[in-house]
């Protein structure tokens, strides 16, 4: 069958109102004055993946569910805008959402919207598997239902990959997304070990790769069981916004990946991505193109000996 999409993603469509606060935490106070204003725009994680790889040059379609809503056609107007193809399954319960507070430092919190959904939802099985079957790889977010289409897209015969997000390492609902993909990201903000995880996923999973980012400390990769700390990039502007980092570097990431390049290297165009990521603020979209991510990721190429420690994939 022809595979003439280059990255299934599924799931994480959604809107986010964002807040520019003084500081986080938010001391308690009646009100506050934003003099930034607050802003609503279309973008949750499968929509910042989607974007980062269709701006690396990656043929990509979204796959979840929207609601007919304006929040929805906020997402819709999105993809279109991007030409990026979204297949969009009606969800009566509305587009998912979520209210963002960004701090001057740039960390952010986020407060998720959870009642945009229903514990029996769906996707249905007959659409992911066409177009699964039509792709290289697959992207899957740890939104629910996204869990119950991981059968159908191994069957598929696609690669993989996932982002597990602030996982503590022991909530099981995470389990299922990091030991069925083959390409694992993870933040390792509420890791107390992040080794003994990684090393937990790769050996209960399937995963060949897994990955966990660190923020300014970079990130720590583990390949054929050698694990390599991939050091932070300076970002090309001043930092004000986290939000998309994290998306950011999994596009980067699977861009090598899909490209047939080292671990180490596809971690460093996700390093670069991450930290131009940063720089934006959530209000806007500008994702970094291919000529960008290649640029700036020259010079920043490992020492023989430091390569040796990974392998391609």
């Amino acid at each position: 069958m022809n595979r003439d999409t280059d990255v299934l993603v599924l799931g994480g469509a959604g809107v986010d109102t964002i807040v520019y606060v003084p500081e986080l935490p938010l001391p308690y106070a009646d009100s506050y004055l934003i003099h930034d204003g607050i802003r609503t725009r279309a973008g949750q994680t499968g929509d910042f993946v989607s974007l980062g790889l269709s701006a690396l040059g990656l043929r990509t379609h979204h796959l979840d569910f929207l609601g007919d809503d304006p929040e929805g056609d906020l997402v819709r107007a999105l993809h279109r805008e991007r030409g990026i193809p979204l297949t969009a399954i009606p969800q009566p319960a509305g587009t998912k959402r979520a209210v963002n507070l960004v701090g001057p430092d740039g960390r952010r919190l986020s407060l998720y919207d959870s009642s945009r959904g229903h514990p029996d939802d769906r996707l249905p099985e007959a659409t992911v598997r066409e177009l699964a079957e039509r792709s290289r790889h697959a992207h899957v977010s740890i939104t629910q239902p996204c869990d119950h289409a991981l059968p159908v897209l191994r069957e598929s015969g696609v690669t993989i990959s996932t982002d597990l997000h602030d996982w503590d390492g022991e909530n099981p609902y995470h389990e299922a997304f990091a030991f069925a993909a083959d390409v694992v990201f993870v933040s390792a903000a509420r890791l107390t070990d992040p080794e003994r995880t990684l090393r937990r996923i790769a050996e209960r999973g399937r995963a060949r790769l897994v990955v966990a980012t660190a923020g300014a400390e970079g990130a720590h990769l583990l390949a054929d069981g050698e694990l390599t700390h991939v050091p932070t990039v300076t970002p090309p502007a001043p930092v004000v916004d986290s939000n998309g980092a994290g998306d950011a570097f999994a596009a980067a990431f699977l861009y090598g990946f899909l490209a047939g390049e080292p671990p180490l290297r596809c971690a460093r165009y996700g390093a670069v991505a991450g930290a131009h990521a940063c720089t934006v603020p959530s209000t806007q979209v500008d994702p970094i193109d291919r000529e960008a991510l290649l640029a700036r990721t020259t010079g920043t190429t490992p020492e023989p000996e430091e390569a040796a420690a990974v392998t391609s994939p």
